[in-house]
């Protein structure tokens, strides 16, 4: 079994105040044993972030020290003459180990960024996962191509408003269901954005595959415990049976 966890934020007066706020969260998380955390998207008043290491060191610090896989949420950043919308990872020994790309941009985004053309997967000590920014959950090849590169978990920081969030929950309970993961959703909650952070596993009953969820509600965190082999034969079972078509 494996703990991983996700962190909800809410509306901070500055960057500073942000990343303090939200470095106790992570240090729950880290006293609770999770292996990987994740946070949501554009959490901070500034989103723009052109030096993710000297931004998020005090996560990084935080990840050594509990041996936990972060991933700070997702924000603008530089790339080349253009920007992008990036999710960093940070490894258990506080390393910088990549960055996932949003690949879809949403609406007004589109005049603002340049699109990601890969899905990475990245390692943690007990697991293999992939990072699906905000709008990219509404794409089935997204999921999909990341657990046929070897993702075992798929870790969502994303920014949903209110009215967005029951279409977003079905979203990531129909990514679990079609690739056979535990899915991890994180989203920040304000006036606007309307928080409610969910955590999909799968669970069997009676030889039907379900989702089981779990929400979070206000600034805090929320913590599972996966078998991430549970779901292998099923996986590749509905892999194999999916026929090309024209």
């Amino acid at each position: 079994m494996i703990k991983l966890g996700i962190g909800q934020t809410i509306q901070y007066q500055s960057n500073e105040q942000g990343i303090t706020q939200v470095s106790r969260l992570l240090e729950r998380l880290g006293k609770n044993e999770a292996e990987v955390a994740c946070l949501p998207e554009q959490y901070l008043p500034d989103n723009k972030i052109d030096d993710f290491e000297a931004t998020f060191a005090p996560f990084a610090k935080i990840a050594k020290q509990y041996s936990m896989c972060v991933i700070p949420g997702a924000f603008y950043t530089k790339s080349g003459t253009k920007q992008t919308i990036s999710s960093p990872v940070i490894d258990e020994s506080g390393q910088f180990i990549g960055v996932q790309d949003k690949i879809h941009p949403f609406d007004y985004e589109r005049d603002l960024i340049k699109p990601g053309m890969e899905v990475k997967v990245f390692s943690a000590k007990s697991c293999r996962f992939g990072v699906i920014i905000c709008y990219d959950m509404v794409f089935p090849d997204v999921a999909e191509s990341m657990v046929k590169k070897g993702a075992q978990v798929i870790f969502s920081p994303s920014r949903i408003v209110r009215r967005g969030i029951h279409p977003w929950h079905i979203y990531c309970q129909t990514r679990a269901l079609e690739n056979r993961v535990p899915i991890l959703g994180a989203n920040m909650q304000n006036s606007k954005f309307g928080g409610k952070s969910i955590i999909v596993d799968l669970a069997e009953d009676d030889g039907v595959i379900l989702p089981k969820t779990k929400i979070t509600v206000g600034e805090g965190i929320r913590l599972e415990s996966f078998d991430l082999s549970k779901h292998d034969q099923s996986r590749k079972t509905r892999y194999a049976d999916h026929k090309k078509f024209s």
